[in-house]
Order: C-alpha cells, then structure tokens, then sequence
C-alpha cells in the first residue's frame, strides 16, 4: 500500500473551547458541525470540545442559539487546537443567551427525559411577586410540579421532593425554597446553564431516585467591569463581575434580599420575615492546559414574631474546581466541595434553642475521553462524608428552666465510582449504556438501641395499631465503626433509533440508589424536617425506570413534538404510622416502616421555537402511588396494605406558555395552568367523648383538593432598545393570577362553636397578585 494512503486514511483530532467574545467566558452545549462528515460534537460543562476526522480540508460550523454563526475551512494534517469566540447576534439585557440550542429537539441523541431552559426564557415567564424564579419555570415542564403555592421544592414523575438531586456548580443543595417556597435559592442573574434529567440519567450522577437538577454558575466577565441587577416590589439584586487579570481570570459577585419587613412598622407590626444570599465565584485560566475555579453560595431566611420566635435557615457551598487537559482528547474536572444545610428556632417564651442540620464533604474526579466520533466515556469516582445533626436543644439564659438536651449524631461515608459510554453504531442508531457502583457506609455513634427480634416497632393486633418496641439495650460505637454497609450496581441503558432526518423513537432503563431520607410526613418539605441517613432500621430507597418516546422536528427545528412514556418502582420508600412523632425522636426507627411506591405517565410537550411568537404546550397523565403491606400475615400495614394515592399525584397537569415580541421595546409573556387537585383525608364520621367531639377519617389521601388553575400575564418594556450608552434597563410589570382564581392550599374541619356543626375552611395563599420590577446592567 502506498504512503499516500495510508495518510490519508491516518486521524487527526480538532479540539479547543469556545467563549463568548464580549465576556470571554465559555459557553455549554455550542455545537461544532463538520456537514461533509454528516457529524459534529458539542462543548462540555467547560465549554470544552473535541472531534476526530480524516486527514483532509473541512468546512467547520460552530453555532449557538442567540450568536453569531461562525464557518471556516481548516486544514487537518495534524492535531490542531482552535479556540472559538462567538459574538452575539443583537444586544439584550442578557450578557448572554446562556444555554446552547437545547431547547430544540435532538434527534439523534440518545439522551432523553431532559430539558433546558435558558436564563431569557425564564426571565420573560410571568412570575409571583415580580421574582424570576428558576425552580417555579421548570413546573411548566410535563412531569413536574410541586404541592401548591407557598410549598417548598418540586416533584417530578410522581416522586417525593427530597428524591431530587439538586446541584449548583456541583454542590449538593439540600433545601432549594426562599420563604417557604415563594421563591428558590438561585439568583438567576448568576446562572449559566440549567438541566433536569427525570429519566434516561447519566452514571455519573446518584444519591436520588427522581431526578437531578444541575445547574452551573457564570465565571464573570474576563474582559471588562460589568454590573446588572434589578429592583421588585419585596426584593432586589445586584451581580458585579470582571476581570482579575484580563483574559486569564474573572470574578463575580451578587447577592439578592427582600425588604418587605422594613415597612411592617409602619403598620405597627413587630414581625420579621425577610431572606438574602450571595453568589460568588473566581476563575482562572493558567495555561491551555489547566484552568481552576472557585465557587461559593450562602443563604439564609429570617423569620421573627415579636421576641418570642424566631427562626433561620438556609445553605452554606463552597467548590473547588480543577479543569486539567491530560490530551487533546482527555478532559478531566476534579471538585472538592463542602456543603451545608442549617437549621435553628429560638423560642423565647419556652425559654430554649433548637439548631440541627446537615453537612457534607465530597471529592469527585470526572473524566470525559473522546476516543472517537463515534465513541465518547465517561467515568470517575465519588466519595462523600455526611454528618447529620438531628437536632440540639439548649436554654436561652440559666432562668429558662430548660435541660439541654442532644439528640445523638449520625455519620455515614458513600463512595461510587462509575463508567458511562456514548456510542454511535450506525448513521441511525446510537446508544448510550453504562454503570455505577454506589456503596454507602453507616458510621458509628454514640448509642444505637437494640430492640427484641431487631424489631423497634410492635403491631398490636387487638387494637389493630403499631406501637413502639422498647429497647432492651444500647450498643455504643466509635466514630470509625461501620454499623451497616450497602453496596449497589445501578445500570443505566439509552437507545436511539433515527427513523427520518427529523424524527426518532427513544428508549431508556436507568437503576438509582438513594442512602439519605427526608424525615417530613408533610405534603411538602418544611425547614424543620430533619434528614437521616440508612442503616440497621432504614433500608436504601432503589429506583427502577423505564420510559420510551417518540421526538420530532418540524419545519427544520421552528417546531418541536416530545412523546413520552415512562413507568417505575422504588422500593423501601419509608412510611409513617398514624400519630408519628417526627420532631426531636431520638428513635425514629419506632414510627416507620418501608414500603414501597409506583408511578406511571404519559407526557408531552410540543414546542415553538421561532419566530415573534414562541412558548409550549406540556401535558402530563399520570399515577403516582405508595403501598405499606404488613410484615405478617396478621399486620395491617399502613391503609390496610393498600395503594394509596402519594401526596404530589396529579393525574392531570396541563400548561401553556407563550412569548410574543411585539417590537424591539414591547414583549408580552403568559402561562395558563391547570392541575388536578391534590390529593387529602378528609374526615368521614365523628364520634363523642367525654362531651368531646373526635373526627374519624377515611382511608388515606383518597380525596382530593379542588383543582387548580391560575392565569399570569407580564409586559417587559425596553424604553431604549437601540441606545448604544453603557446603561441599559428595562421593566416588568406582572399580574400572577389573573382571574383571582383563590386555589386551595389546604381544607381544615373545625366545630363551630356557635352552632355546634362541623364546617370545612379553605386556606388560599394567593389571589390576583400585580407587580413590577425594573432591571438595569452598565
């Protein structure tokens, strides 16, 4: 065989980053198209690429929703690194349009059951109280919701809220709600990409069994000083970013607070209730090779009643980054992160203070090799240490009659190591399959009760109840101890099949593994509730899914059609007994018991994505249910064994939103809701005691709340569009709840003391709520 040959069968590999030109900060998801291949790639969370092709002269794409596209013809005769900066199509308030054109359809990637939004997306969304918010847009999205206004956290596909993973700049933030869930922790100002996977999800990520929400921080502008920030009715926002050394590294720093409570004197009210956070970050470019990052976010909530409550909560991160390039085709990250989630009441007339909470400390090293075009992995490992703070009770002042009193600490250590593959078989059929061995260890504490049978709960079949077992004696460990151990190998398979240039069918398995369990017999989390971590009592909850989809693109992206069906199992979801005390029990194992839960759907989301006008519908059909079986034959578990209905089941979810640019100064935004209501237990019978009137409730959940909708409509106003000054602004004005729809959060039952007859009161948080902001960068 000739020389000439064998080089022109010899590969080569393009590889570099690409950035925005204005800030010089990298930028996720770009797409890099090599059409006379038919293939291309994408830049990872660092804005890192790389491709493999034939020696030869190629046309190179590079595009990005909301940029400039960039074409040039390169000569590929050895390996070549190419830094790409893209310059942005028109000015707007944005800095950037921050995610990469995600939120058209992928056809050909396996990847399924996730979805992006960008930060102008969720800016322009109609939002209570005039406060964007990144956790109430992605309830818009089918599969999600939460369990009504003013309730902490999301659900997707039919799980409970502490089975989401929710991650900033690759920390784990354990409460994500403002206020008890008017607003979310992040600060929209500083995002730069948001992803949330319900199914389909990668081996790199675990600890949850329903989805993962990751989102990444802005770096901060590499090239010059920039502020931008916003003024709302409650609250406000100011974010400075720029240049340590210009090109080379960045900063940025911003923080949010609400000041609503300032004005509560003037309606002689001694009350509290305010939130503030801070966002911070540093990057630095070293060389081509190594670039390192360190990120931060800190918040807290503040609630007074006088001087008899108060209390406060809120996240502490911390995340160091380092981005090493061992070769043109091996990226690795590793992270060392600290996480930290507190809780602390005071209560002034008892006399005492409560503190508890959750801290984390993990080490992660993630490699991505690009071994082909058509053959990508990934793998790395995890460790993580948890200590768990149940709860700490100490006396205000010497005076307050209270014994200090500590309920015992738990430490636990999960490690996992993991290997993911993509893999294109044919110009039609791709697959992504790989796996994660999660192993997760109970470490020592100071005392662990010993119950009879190794049983803390005892059924007590002539009363037809569970009651508590009482130790019979206490084992003490030391901190290096290892109590229990569990170790898990969690499969995740993805397939993809290409009927057409813009359709194809999708499939997708995935197993998961959750060690940590949100203490809260609530219908959404509270601050209050405690987590706690598996052991000799408390099994790990496993998750198995399955789902298929069918995707399609119309009109060459301007339209987009999701089908998608899914169905899973978790087993050991933990169930509580009638009467459970939750709150300072230092034996929870003595009210719950494992059962098991089942959720199963059907979504769709069908998509504009050009043009003036812009928005989706979603559609979401589904179950979600939990069974407690008895341990014996002769238990009635919990509900008498049966399926019951889950706190967040909504068989029907419904919304519409829609953008419409009427001009360059005036854009309109709406959404329309609708949702079944949530399911309750209502009382069915009473009976008297003592001259006491005493409820008797039905079987759990099996009613529900009155359904709920809800219209919003928002304005954003751009006085000076074509202004070529450093200061921009714009305003919002918002009306949430247009119709004044009064949407139950709550039915309570109560005797009227007057008439002596049971009455049902609806408890609505909101009605029509108007607002306006004004937002500013220079």
């Amino acid at each position: 065989m000739c020389p000439l040959v064998l080089q022109a069968q010899e590969n080569f590999t393009l590889s570099g980053t690409v950035a925005d030109n204005q800030s010089n900060e990298t930028l996720i998801g770009v797409n890099i198209i090599i059409p006379e291949q038919q293939t291309g790639t994408v830049t990872n969370e660092y804005g890192f690429y790389s491709i493999t092709l034939p020696a030869g002269t190629y046309a190179v794409q590079i595009s990005y929703l909301g940029f400039k596209t960039i074409s040039e013809t390169l000569v590929l005769n050895s390996n070549l690194t190419k830094n790409y900066k893209l310059d942005e199509t028109a000015e707007s308030l944005d800095e950037v349009i921050v995610t990469e054109d995600v939120e058209k359809l992928n056809i050909k990637n396996p990847q399924m059951s996730v979805n992006s939004l960008s930060i102008k997306t969720i800016k322009n969304m109609p939002v209570v109280l005039g406060e964007v918010d990144v956790i109430k847009s992605i309830t818009l999205l089918p599969g999600v919701t939460n369990a009504g206004e003013g309730s902490s956290g999301f659900n997707v596909r039919g799980g409970a809220a502490d089975q989401n993973l929710i991650l900033l700049d690759e920390a784990t933030i354990f409460n994500s709600s403002h206020l008890f869930g008017f607003f979310s922790v992040f600060n929209p100002d500083a995002i730069k990409d948001i992803k949330l996977y319900k199914g389909g999800i990668p081996a790199k990520y675990g600890g949850r069994v329903s989805s993962v929400l990751d989102i990444y921080q802005k770096e901060g502008n590499r090239k010059s000083f920039h502020m931008n920030g916003g003024i709302g009715l409650i609250s406000s926002r100011l974010l400075a970013e720029g240049p340590i050394k210009k090109d080379k590294g960045s900063f940025l720093i911003g923080g949010r607070s609400s000041y609503a409570h300032l004005f509560l004197p003037l309606f002689d009210l001694d009350n509290v209730a305010y939130f503030y956070d801070l966002n911070a970050k540093l990057s630095y470019n070293i060389n081509d090779n190594n670039n390192v990052y360190l990120s931060g976010y800190f918040g807290r909530d503040v609630f007074k009643f006088s001087d008899n409550f108060e209390n406060s909560f809120g996240n502490s991160v911390l995340n160091f980054r380092w981005n090493h390039l061992y070769s043109d085709k091996i990226f690795s990250n590793l992270s060392l992160i600290y996480s930290d989630y507190y809780y602390g009441l005071q209560i002034g007339f008892v006399g005492f203070d409560w503190v508890s909470g959750i801290r984390n400390f993990n080490l992660k090293y993630d490699f991505k090799h690009y071994i082909s075009n058509n053959f990508k992995l990934e793998y790395g490992l995890n460790s993580m240490y948890y200590k768990f703070n149940p709860g700490d009770i100490k006396p205000i002042d010497d005076e307050s009659g209270i014994n200090p009193f500590k309920l015992i600490d738990k430490y636990a250590f999960e490690n996992a190591i993991y290997i993911d593959a993509e893999h294109k078989l044919s110009d039609k059929f791709s697959v992504s399959y790989g796996a994660r061995l999660s192993m997760f260890h109970r470490l020592g504490q100071d005392e662990l009760n010993i119950y009879e049978n190794n049983s803390p709960l005892n059924f007590n079949p002539a009363l037809g109840i569970y009651e508590k077992a009482n130790p019979i004696g206490t084992d003490t460990f030391s901190k290096s101890d290892v109590i229990q151990s569990f170790a898990n190998l969690e499969p995740r398979l993805a397939i993809a099949y290409q009927l057409n240039d813009n359709s194809s069918v999708k499939a997708s398995y995935n197993r998961m593994s959750q060690y940590l369990h949100l203490l809260s017999n609530t219908s959404s989390p509270t601050p209050l509730d405690v987590w706690t971590p598996s052991g000799k009592y408390i099994k790990p909850q496993l998750l198995d899914q399955m789902a298929i989809g069918y995707f399609k693109s119309f009109n060459n992206n301007a339209y987009s059609l999701e089908v998608e069906s899914f169905y899973k199992t978790i087993q050991n979801r933990i169930d509580y007994v009638d009467g459970a005390d939750l709150i300072a029990n230092n034996a929870i194992e003595q009210v719950i018991l494992n059962g098991e839960g089942r959720a199963y759907g059907l979504e769709v989301l069908f998509k504009k994505n050009e043009g003036k006008f812009t928005g989706w519908l979603a559609y979401t059909l589904s179950k979600s249910e939990q069974r407690t079986p008895g341990r014996t034959a002769i238990e009635t578990g919990i509900n008498n064994g049966q399926w019951y209905n889950t706190p967040y089941d909504k068989t029907h979810d419904i919304s519409l939103t829609g953008s419409y640019e009427l001009s360059q100064k005036w854009s309109f935004s709406s959404n329309l809701i609708f949702q079944t209501g949530q399911p309750t237990t209502y009382p069915n019978g009473q009976y008297q005691y003592n001259d006491i009137t005493i409820p008797n409730y039905e079987a759990r959940n099996s009613s529900r709340l009155p359904s709920y909708h809800r219209l919003d409509l928002a304005v954003n106003y751009n006085p000076n569009p074509e202004s070529t000054k450093n200061f921009k602004g714009e305003w919002v004005f918002g009306i949430y709840n247009v119709y004044n729809r009064k949407n139950a959060a709550s039915i309570s039952f109560s005797e009227n003391r007057n008439t002596g007859v049971n009455e049902a009161t609806r408890l609505a948080i909101f009605g029509i709520v108007p607002s306006f902001s004004y937002n500013f960068k220079f």
